[in-house]
């Protein structure tokens, strides 16, 4: 049985550059992922790990990219060793330090 392209399980670990506040950007980043059913974690250096559906993914690092927290002014979004999962490593989205 093959899965559609939006519900292949993916993981990426990403770094987000500009002036952001963290403690309000890790809460907005935690919310929004909750939001989209994704799993992963973000720390103190504006840096994590995203996983779930690719489609749910690309929408998350468009949100990176783009919006952030209200008052974030984001530079740019660095995403690197995306790979195809069969299975979450993480049951929820966390806040580390």
């Amino acid at each position: 049985m093959n899965m559609a392209e939006g519900d292949t399980l993916i993981w990426v670990d990403y770094e987000v550059l500009g002036k952001v506040q963290g403690v309000f950007f890790h809460k907005y980043t935690q919310a929004e992922s909750k939001r989209l059913g994704l799993v992963g974690w973000v720390q103190n250096t504006m840096q994590g790990q995203l996983q779930g559906p690719i489609s749910k993914v690309r929408h998350m690092q468009e949100w990176l990219e783009t919006k952030g927290s209200p008052k974030s002014h984001i530079n740019r979004a660095n995403f690197n060793n995306e790979k195809v999962n069969l299975k979450l490593d993480y049951s929820d989205f966390q806040i580390v330090k």
